[in-house]
């Protein structure tokens, strides 16, 4: 009998996840969705009916998933030190590839602008294109995205030495921040003179600062996410794995948009 009571004990600290139908449901729906996306861009009629019904599924899907892996850390103790090291590592790994993501825009931009071709004209900005003035509405996104860093990491600090206030407080501002930082950058997108079929320049430019953006969007849902978490009471001062990810996450997206603001706002205009 002792025997038997003994093997119901687990000798490690690893969590092995039980079977879940979300990895599967999650790779339906995305290839649902990007299916009907190329569908809707070569003109199928009902890919117009698609598209919105496949996003459904896969922010379904990753809402489920998501709830399930915050009820195995938050209320199932499932994310033990061990655990929580291997998803940093993960994070950490992810991030790395996003990096070289944004290396190969780069790549791409200074391919065209250190050396411009005969076609655009040997110069860069192309001729008939006029680039967007640094020091106007890219100076006060740069301005804004660097503040809402400084607001997260006061958020983090605060949440450390048990000031829930402060923690919470300095999340909002930080969510402020990332949506006018979002607001603007369409508003510049809606005034610029060149659109992302103008060129080389149009797609480098569009490219790099489109998919910065969307990273803010994710970063700021993430962010979201665990601003709620903290008004849920789910995170403590030695325990908040999601919340240090998504401050990760988002200093990264600090970090790449200085670059761009460099690179693509200043020289390269």
């Amino acid at each position: 009998m002792s025997n038997l009571n003994r093997s119901i004990f687990q000798g490690h600290p690893f969590h092995l996840v039980s079977p879940s139908p979300w990895p599967l449901f999650t790779c339906i729906s995305l290839l649902t969705l990007t299916t009907s996306a190329v569908s809707g861009m070569h003109g199928f009629e009902s890919a117009g009916y698609w598209i919105p019904s496949a996003l459904i599924l896969v922010i379904s899907s990753m809402f489920l998933w998501f709830r399930d892996v915050i009820s195995e850390g938050t209320y199932i103790g499932n994310h033990t030190l061990a655990v929580q090291k291997g998803l940093n590592m993960g994070v950490a790994l992810f991030i790395v590839s996003e990096a070289l993501f944004f290396l190969a825009i780069f790549w791409a931009y200074f391919h065209s602008a250190l050396s411009p071709t005969v076609e655009l004209g040997a110069q860069w900005p192309p001729i008939g294109i006029e680039a967007i003035n640094a020091f106007e509405l890219p100076l006060l996104n740069t301005v804004l995205l660097l503040a809402s860093g400084v607001t997260i990491t006061y958020s983090h600090h605060s949440l450390i030495q048990g000031n829930r206030n402060g923690a919470l407080y300095g999340a909002i501002f930080t969510l402020v921040l990332a949506l006018v930082f979002t607001g603007f950058q369409g508003v510049e997108y809606s005034v610029s003179s060149f659109t992302l079929t103008d060129g080389a320049y149009g797609s480098c430019f569009y490219f790099g600062t489109g998919f910065h953006g969307l990273h803010v969007i994710i970063g700021t849902i993430f962010i979201g996410v665990g601003f709620w978490r903290m008004l849920a009471y789910h995170l403590t001062e030695n325990h908040h794995l999601g919340l240090e990810s998504s401050i990760l996450y988002w200093h990264f997206v600090d970090v790449v948009w200085l670059f761009l603001f460099l690179s693509v706002y200043y020289w390269g205009s």
